[in-house]
Parts: structure tokens; sequence; C-alpha cells
């Protein structure tokens, strides 16, 4: 077990090294920037956890090494394009952001900065078309769907395989996973009677949002996208949870939102309970979207602050005080990951036990 704790921390520590310095050169060639010149670490944090339209692995001196993704584009000014509206080709195109590209540009404006934008006649930006795009955050979603779908066939064909046995190999570790969320979220939270129509919800949500958060966590391509530190797509999950508690609603949870049972002062002539009710109806999803967004998010900012450390002592004192100020910035940092580890379990677990109860309270009967 000690050997592979030590093999863990090794790991982590060469990816702790290796992901900052190469998103660090990224951002000083993209500025400009000369080595004397001193490290902007508010552009390196955000840079770290933004969306972007390609997949940056490494860089070497001037070299960038990165994936490019589909961009695909609906333009609302087609005349600007000989009045083609669909447009398709990669983001390799825009050169890391410093060229233009059939009337199209990644802009470094304040309004849409990061944004594909149009340009007009005279290489002004135009405004923005409709994107579809298959951007960072999009494809590691779908690695880990990927990964999900293969990995959940393979644990049910071991299944029928073991029917009758004592389960072995990689249903022995889907199927204790499977048993937790039914016997201590499922039933508790909705009852005995009606939790197996809400289980393909709950166990969606729960594999689907515990492996992004793991795989955000493997700085090795095709891992490191930090999905679920990507609000629109925690509000995905969020309407996900929504939809279901509000279709599989029965007549008494609208009736409760719609007429609720309280005085009727409160109902007329203001209906200020209903109000209320809708009103939390609207801000469950709200919440569950920004509790699981702001935790996942935190761990790569506090990691990508403690690295900027080294880099800024570094550029303020010297290239002494950056190798001074490492030991402690990479061990906080390993510490920050590791704790995102169990954060990543917990969130999975959270969302997943508030989505049950949600469930529960739209499908309880009156009493």
């Amino acid at each position: 077990m000690p050997i592979v704790f030590k093999k863990l921390f090794l790991f982590l520590l060469m990816a702790l090294f290796a992901f900052p310095s190469a998103a660090l050169t990224e951002s000083s060639i993209e500025e400009g920037q000369h080595e004397n010149e001193k490290f902007n670490a508010g552009k390196y944090i955000i840079e770290h956890v933004i969306d972007s339209y390609d997949w940056h692995i490494a860089s070497f001196g001037g070299e960038h090494i990165s994936v490019p993704l589909p961009v695909i584009l609906y333009s609302k000014n087609p005349e600007l394009h000989n009045g083609q509206k669909f447009h398709f080709f990669m983001s390799s195109k825009f050169n890391h952001g410093h060229d233009s590209y059939n009337g199209f540009k990644i802009s470094h404006s304040k309004k849409h900065n990061g944004k594909i934008v149009e340009l007009d006649q005279n290489g002004n930006e135009a405004g923005r078309p409709i994107d579809f795009s298959l951007t960072k955050t999009i494809a590691g979603a779908i690695v880990a769907a990927i990964l999900l779908i293969v990995f959940l066939i393979l644990a049910a064909k071991k299944a029928r395989i073991n029917a009758g046995k004592a389960p072995s190999g990689i249903q022995n570790l889907v199927e204790p996973v499977i048993i937790f969320v039914r016997d201590q979220i499922a039933i508790p939270s909705i009852g005995e009677d009606k939790y197996k129509k809400f289980m393909p919800p709950l166990l969606t949500l729960f594999f689907f949002i515990l492996l992004n958060n793991l795989l955000g966590l493997i700085p090795v391509f095709p891992f490191g996208a930090n999905v679920t530190g990507n609000i629109a797509v925690t509000m995905v999950f969020a309407l996900f949870t929504f939809f279901v508690t509000n279709i599989r609603g029965n007549r008494h949870y609208w009736k409760e939102i719609v007429n609720p049972d309280v005085p009727i002062l409160l109902k007329l002539p203001v209906p200020l309970m209903p109000f209320l009710e809708i009103i939390g109806m609207l801000t469950k999803p709200f919440v569950l979207m920004v509790r699981l967004f702001a935790n996942m998010l935190a761990g790569h900012l506090i990691i990508a602050v403690f690295i900027s450390l080294i880099f800024i002592f570094g550029s303020i004192m010297g290239p002494a005080a950056g190798f001074g100020v490492s030991p402690v910035a990479v061990a906080f940092s390993v510490f920050i990951m590791l704790l995102d580890v169990l954060v990543s379990f917990i969130q999975a677990y959270v969302f997943t036990l508030l989505s049950a109860i949600y469930f529960g309270m739209a499908s309880a009967e009156n009493h």
C-alpha cells in the first residue's frame, strides 16, 4: 500500500510541474512577453480553468502541442461570407487565437474575450455567430460518456455471466456503488414503492458526475478537462433534475405549488404562497448548479494559485526564490489535489442525494 501512495505522489508531482509550466509558456507567448517580464498570474489562472477551442497539451519554446477541435458556426451575417451560413473547419486555422480565418476570429476584446466573432470588411468585430463548436469541455464530456458506457456495458455483461454467483472483476466494482445509491439514497428519499422508476436518472447523475470529477484531476490527454467546473455543464445536470422532478410530479405535488393548504389570506388577493412555491421550485436546480460548479472549480483554482506562487516569487526575487518556494507550493498543491479526490466523491453523492429528495417530494402522496 505505501508503494501505491508513493507512485501516486510522484505522478501528481510530475503533473503539477508539467502542466503549469506548459500553460505558462503559452500564456507568455500569447501576450508577446519576454522571459524577463513579470509573470501574469491572473491570466494564467483564468486560462487554466476556462474553456477553449483546442485541447492544449504542452508548449516547448515557441512550439505548441495541441489537439485541434471542430469549429461549427452559423453566421448571422451571411452577406459577409458570400451568402454562406454554415461554416465548418478545425480550430487549428486560428493559429492559437492570433489569426483570423474565413471572416472569423477568436476575440480578445473585453466583451467577447475567448469567443469566436465575425469580422466585417474592415476587420472589425461584427458580433458573434451561433456557435455549435466542439470545445474542450464538450470533448471532455464526450470522452467521459464513452468511457462510462463501455465501463457499464462490460459490468452488465460480467453480471450476466456471473448470474447466481459472487460478483467478480469489474462487476465487483460497479455493483456495490449501485447498491449504495439504491439503499442509501433512493429508498430513504423516495420510498420502497416508488424508487425503481427513479433509479436510472439517479445512477446516471452519480456515475457521470463522479467520472467527470475524477477525470478532471488527471492532467494527461484525453483527460484533464474541467468539465464539472464549467457552469454550463452543471446547469445541464441541474435542468435534468428539474425536468425529471416536474415531469414525474404527481397531482399532490402540483397542488401544493399552485394551491397550497395555507390560510386564504396567503393566497388571495395576493398569491403570496404560490409565488414563493414557484420561486422555491426554480431555486432548487439553481442551488444544485452553483454548488457543484463552485466546489469543482475551487480545487483547480487553488492549485493554479499555489503553482503561480513559484513563478511570482521567481519573477520578483529571482530564480532562487522561485526554487525556494516551490517545495511548499507543490506540497500544498498535492494536498489540495488529493482533497479534490475526496470532494469529487462527496459532490457526486450530494448532487444525487438532493436530486433524490426532490424526486421524493414530487412523488409523495397527500397525508
